[in-house]
């Protein structure tokens, strides 16, 4: 077994499963709609090499024991417990329309986003009712869930209740740079100096646009107005893009 907090080998693209809770033993069955996509939709043989983990990081290595109609059996070959990457990646996402926000979780998850802030700035088209952040939050949670599978993330990023302007600059207390995307900021995303560590925000408007009263915001909170370059990108892609960017400058 491979001891905890080292790092996971490669295993060449193997599928990852996730569960809720990952027991021990030297058997984990994976059950439920996994379990269903597992046998019935990979078509998955005694032998293949699978991941499982909960999503929090603890990952189990393993090949499969037996596969039935709706279940897996994994023989586990290694545990690891992998670290949470540093720095960590915060996306605040103003709430964009339709499936535009499920859309911006997923790309921003498989770019590297570590903690998601659904957003209601001034000029969001969409606003979660009462009655509706529930559903809002699990459709984007299901996003991040999904896309962490598709990019074989052992770490499912959080996906917090939704903050206002007020909300989402107090929080930027704590973090140890913010980027403010703004397509009429002076100064570009290649000026600035990254943190190899700590924490990094990224802060994307809504379709109409980031008013003045948010931008002087966020700048007395402690942010800094960048445009990633000449083209001015969609509410749903912008992120994904300033993550890639600060992934080739941090993490690769």
């Amino acid at each position: 077994m491979t001891q905890p907090g080292a790092p996971a080998p490669e295993l060449d693209g193997a599928p990852l499963f996730l569960l809720d809770e990952l027991p021990d033993g030297d058997v984990v069955t994976v059950g439920g709609a996994e379990g269903r996509h597992a046998a019935d939709v990979l078509r998955l043989t005694v032998g293949e090499r699978v991941r499982v983990g909960d999503g929090r990081g603890l990952l189990v290595e393993g090949t499969v024991a037996a596969a039935a109609a709706g279940e897996l059996q994994v023989q586990v070959l290694a545990r690891h417990h992998v670290p949470a990457p540093d720095p960590e990646f915060v996306l605040v996402q103003a709430l964009p329309k339709g499936d535009r926000g499920p859309l911006a979780v997923d790309l921003a998850t498989e770019l590297g986003v570590d903690r998601v802030v659904p957003w209601t700035a001034a000029r969001c088209v969409t606003r979660w009712r009462e009655d509706r952040v529930d559903k809002g939050l699990a459709r984007w949670r299901a996003a991040a869930r999904a896309a962490s599978k598709q990019a074989r993330r052992p770490r499912v990023p959080e996906v917090t209740g939704p903050m206002s302007t007020r909300q989402v600059c107090g929080m930027l207390a704590d973090v140890d740079l913010a980027l403010v995307l703004h397509e009429q900021a002076r100064d570009p995303f290649t000026r600035v100096e990254v943190p190899a560590t700590g924490t990094i925000a990224v802060i994307v408007g809504p379709e109409g646009g980031l008013t003045d009263g948010e931008v002087v915001a966020f700048r007395a909170a402690g942010a800094r107005s960048v445009r990633l370059g000449g083209e001015v990108l969609r509410t749903s892609t912008a992120g994904a893009a300033a993550l890639a960017a600060l992934s080739v400058r941090t993490r690769w």
